[in-house]
């Protein structure tokens, strides 16, 4: 007989993922902000864990091209459809709300937007430079989608010199195709690379959730992966199940394991390694941005 799953209960959180909940004045005056220049951030849509301590510090993740994606990834919260959204107005509106908050270190993302020839390309372009524009002293970090593969796009973007690319791996090669919706684990990969290619200097970041059925030998062979192409900086955190709709969670990694990963990263010549149960990609990205380009440097130099 099938369980009926409204009365299935989700598995019990261990206490080193309790988030303590905190809706200082800091936290409310971003809200209320962000609803006022109708911008989204990922912070909500994806119901990050890290949002109430980020906002009460008044920092955020915008994303940019409307809160519709055009994918269904399984671990995902954000909404999927088919998107109406395309706001030239927006890139300004994201420049504006980045100098009132005084941010030093602005991370901008998107949904995933198939039904647009270049993904949105040119929207992430015009953010930056808007962003610079009115805060020159801002570094901005972009989290990109894969475009499809168009590398005309990504060019786009790269043309521009954000001071971190973004583009996430989310899962192991090995369940990659059952994790991420049209997104390929090569494809990702070549785009990493090529964007290293495109601009040498800028450091290239990618992330890993665990938790949805990966080996240790698997994360591992991610990292190599990744190393192979160039990626500087990786970030990796426990994957948190949205909703009883979405991909459940195999199991909870100990604190101790991601200390161990972080050790594996470093090892394997990664600038920087963000690794704990509750790190995102734009978790303390602004502590990302100097080593990084300081090892790239050095690295140029020798």
């Amino acid at each position: 007989m099938k369980k009926d799953r409204r009365h299935q209960r989700p598995q019990r959180k261990p206490e080193w993922l309790k988030v303590k909940l905190n809706t200082g004045e800091n936290f409310g005056k971003l809200k209320k902000m962000m609803r006022s220049k109708t911008l989204h951030t990922v912070c909500e849509e994806a119901r990050c864990p890290n949002l109430y301590e980020c906002w009460s510090h008044g920092t955020a993740t915008f994303m940019i091209l409307g809160d519709i994606c055009t994918r269904a990834c399984r671990f995902c919260a954000v909404k999927t459809g088919l998107p109406t959204e395309l706001d030239w107005a927006e890139p300004e509106r994201v420049a504006e709300a980045v100098e009132q908050m005084e941010v030093k270190h602005a991370v901008v993302t998107s949904v995933a937007r198939d039904d647009l020839a270049d993904g949105g390309a040119a929207i992430f372009a015009a953010t930056i430079r808007a962003i610079r524009k009115r805060n020159p002293g801002t570094s901005v970090e972009v989290l990109i989608p894969d475009f499809l593969g168009n590398w005309d796009a990504l060019k786009v973007v790269m043309d521009e010199k954000p001071d971190i690319l973004n583009h996430n791996i989310e899962t192991v090669g090995r369940l990659s195709d059952r994790v991420r919706s049209k997104a390929k684990y090569p494809r990702s990969l070549e785009l990493l690379s090529r964007a290293k290619e495109m601009q040498p200097s800028i450091p290239t970041k990618s992330s890993l959730m665990v938790g949805v059925g990966e080996e240790i030998e698997d994360i591992l062979e991610t990292m190599d992966d990744l190393r192979a192409h160039h990626v500087d900086i990786m970030t990796i955190g426990q994957y948190l199940q949205p909703t009883f709709k979405h991909l459940k969670i195999v199991r909870y990694y100990m604190p101790d394991e991601f200390v161990m990963l972080k050790e594996e990263g470093l090892k394997r010549g990664f600038s920087h390694v963000e690794s704990g149960p509750l790190v995102r990609s734009s978790y303390h990205a602004h502590e990302q941005v100097q080593s990084a380009q300081t090892n790239i440097a050095a690295v140029n130099e020798g």
